[in-house]
């Protein structure tokens, strides 16, 4: 490995952003896009831990409802894999203010975050504007993101998952991340070598 391949490894961290269970619960909850997610975040993930990139599990915990700790489902989706280098649980949608995982980052020399879970716009994209804003370069790979259709308040309009990965990826690159799939991403962490 190349010491620009070391250096990207070794101060790069791979932040998974609530994958977990209680998305299935919502109603809005949709398998249509999940087969392609779910591959892309297990070859990032996969490619990540193979270069010694440490895996960050992030989970969202609410008052109520699926969210709740008493829901049982503030857990990782049964395929996600396990062992992650930390875990953290968040009440806000970005995964710094009331977590510690800034500080966790920073202790680890990390300078570098790869974005990816659910849902694009919501706690990737928060977290994605945090960590950019506080001094992080972020690699937002939104193929390895999922999110739902919405309607929009007023209009009555609904954007697809499509319409709303596109917007996010329009408003975060260049000023927040640098847009990336996870081939890209993976090939600028270097190659994997024993």
């Amino acid at each position: 490995m190349s010491a620009h391949e070391i250096e990207n490894v070794s101060r790069s961290a791979l932040i998974v952003i609530d994958v977990q269970e209680s998305f299935r619960q919502m109603p809005y909850w949709s398998e249509r896009d999940l087969p392609a997610f779910k591959a892309a975040l297990l070859a990032l993930d996969d490619g990540c831990r193979a270069r010694g990139v440490p895996v960050v599990h992030i989970f969202h915990v609410g008052q109520a409802g699926p969210f709740s700790e008493e829901s049982g489902a503030v857990r990782g989706l049964d395929w996600l894999p396990g062992s992650p280098a930390a875990s953290f649980f968040k009440h806000t949608h970005n995964a710094f203010s009331d977590t510690g995982l800034d500080l966790w980052l920073r202790r680890h020399g990390v300078e570098r975050l790869i974005i990816a879970g659910i849902r694009t716009e919501q706690c990737c994209e928060t977290t994605t504007r945090v960590g950019s804003d506080i001094g992080y370069q972020v690699d937002f790979v939104s193929e390895a993101t999922l999110t739902f259709p919405m309607t929009h308040p007023v209009s009555g309009r609904v954007y697809s998952a499509q319409e709303i990965k596109a917007h996010a990826e329009l408003v975060l690159g260049g000023r927040f991340a640098r847009i990336v799939g996870v081939d890209d991403c993976l090939a600028s962490l270097g190659g994997v070598h024993a």
